[in-house]
Order: C-alpha cells, then structure tokens, then sequence
C-alpha cells in the first residue's frame, strides 16, 4: 500500500502539538479515588457510594443513566448505593470513566460545536451500545456503554485546539458525499478516532477502549476487539439511521456489512427487525434530558 508522505507528516505534526498541550483534559479526581477503591477487593456498595456522592452533578447523571429507558430497570433506582448494587461495580466504574470525560470537556462549546448535540449523539451510542450487548448476550456490556459514549471523543479536541481544521472539515462535511475520514487524513492527517485513541491512552484508560475508539468506523481492524467495536459501530448506525438529532459528522456514514457475521445477526432482514424494534424506545430515550 501506498503511503501518503504529506498525510504521514501532517499526522506527526498533529500529535507533536497535542504533546506539547498544556490544558488538555486531565483525568478528574473522582475517577482516580473510584480507580483506587475498585482495586480493593473488600470495597463495599456503601464505601463506593460514599465516594461518588461527593460529586453530586455525577450522583445525579449516573441514577438518570440507571433509570432511562433503554437501560430496562423494572424498578426505579433512588440511591447510589442502590444503583451500584443492582449494576455492578464495573458497570459503575464505566459510567464514571464516561461521566468523568464528559466533565474535563465541559468548557468546550461555540460556533458550529454544540456541546449539548455531541453529547446527546454520545450518550445515546453509549446507552444503545449496552443494550445491544445485553440483548446479543455479550459479557462486555458495560464497557461496550462506555466506549460507546466515548466513540466521538477526538471531534471536541479537533474543534478546542484545530479550530481551522475543523471549520475546513466541516464545510467539506456540508457539502460533499465523501466519508469524514478521507476528508479528515486529507485537511488533518488524522482522523477524529486517532485523536479520540490519542487522549484515551493519555489518560491510561483500557486497552479495549482505546481500540474501538480507534476503530468505531472500521470494526475489524483488531480481531480482539472486533465484536466489542461492531457493537458500537451498530450502535452509531442506528442512530445515524433514525436521524435522530442532527449530528453532522455522521453525514456520510458508511455501514461496515462484515457486522451482521461478526455479531451473528444472520442476515439484513434481521438487522431491519433489530432496528425496528429499537426505534420506538431510542426515540423516548432521545427526548429525555439526561446530560
């Protein structure tokens, strides 16, 4: 395969500069003390629910996580600590990571960026991610959730610190049917997901993470974390598909076809009913405030 020499130098250039980044998201507190509990094998519901109620804007979105619809609870989740047993302390350490992420880019919003349309498209992956691991009977559901959520993470970096990149992307976006990634390589020399993968690894976060984020577009690209990434991958085509919100760097979504083996959904038909049945409850999800 042909290398291109220019792209090869503009990607270089890119993770030199976010290197030398100074104010780039750091990981929060909260998810360091929640790290250093999980660790203790004699860590208790209450222990951990202590911790997290410190921080009460994340109590809050976490039990608003618990109890929306896609997430299925037949009873309503009041306390942490209640949530905490009836997800699991891993599911719980998921959702931190992702509320977490959310946090460090709080301040980033402006023209042509709307922070509460980004979030909306990332929860929604994130929450569908979940559901359709459950539903497919795989056990990497809660991480499927969290990289769901943080699928889309280099497109806030690329807007806060390539302001020009950006608004270059997206007039290209707008007005052509080519896929955000050539036009990504082609003005950036790096796609959204290298720039997601870049602060992921920053952050010391799992490998697995790291890989779907790099690969949400392009599932097979790591046999051991293809199944994982065809979810998400699944999960953002839906969304894309349904329309819902007006995510734009999702225009010219292409459907990687080798998912419906991968997941064993059988054939196309089966997707279509998978879908059809999603659609009534991602659309309720949708008009629920949770972020």
């Amino acid at each position: 395969m042909e290398i291109n020499l220019e792209n090869f130098n503009k990607k270089k250039n890119i993770f030199s500069i976010l290197d030398n980044i100074h104010n780039l998201p750091s990981i929060p507190i909260v998810l360091t003390e929640v790290n250093r509990m999980l660790a203790d094998a004699n860590i208790s519901a209450s222990d951990l629910g202590k911790i997290i109620s410190k921080d009460q804007g994340l109590t809050t979105k976490i039990l608003k996580i618990a109890n929306s619809p896609l997430y299925g609870i037949p009873r309503r989740v009041s306390t942490i600590d209640f949530a905490i047993v009836i997800l699991g302390f891993n599911h719980i350490k998921n959702i931190v990571i992702a509320l977490s992420m959310i946090e460090a880019f709080k301040g980033i919003d402006g023209k042509r960026f709307s922070q509460k349309q980004y979030w909306q498209h990332s929860l929604l992956t994130g929450i569908i991610s979940k559901r359709l691991a459950d539903d497919l009977g795989y056990h990497f559901s809660g991480e499927a959730f969290t990289a769901g959520l943080l699928h889309d993470m280099g497109i806030p970096l690329i807007f806060n610190f390539f302001k020009d990149e950006y608004f270059k992307i997206l007039d290209l976006l707008e007005t052509s049917s080519t896929p955000v990634e050539v036009i990504e390589m082609e003005i950036l020399g790096a796609t959204h997901e290298n720039i997601g993968k870049y602060l992921i690894d920053r952050w010391n976060l799992p490998t697995s993470l790291s890989a779907v984020v790099e690969t949400h577009h392009s599932p097979m690209k790591y046999e051991e974390f293809h199944e994982l990434a065809s979810v998400v991958h699944l999960a953002d085509f839906m969304l894309n598909k349904m329309q819902i919100g007006s995510f734009i760097w999702d225009k010219n979504f292409k459907f990687e076809r080798k998912v419906i083996d991968t997941l064993k959904l059988s054939n196309e038909k089966y997707l279509e009913e998978i879908y059809n049945k999603y659609a009534k409850i991602i659309q309720e999800q949708a008009e629920t405030t949770i972020l």
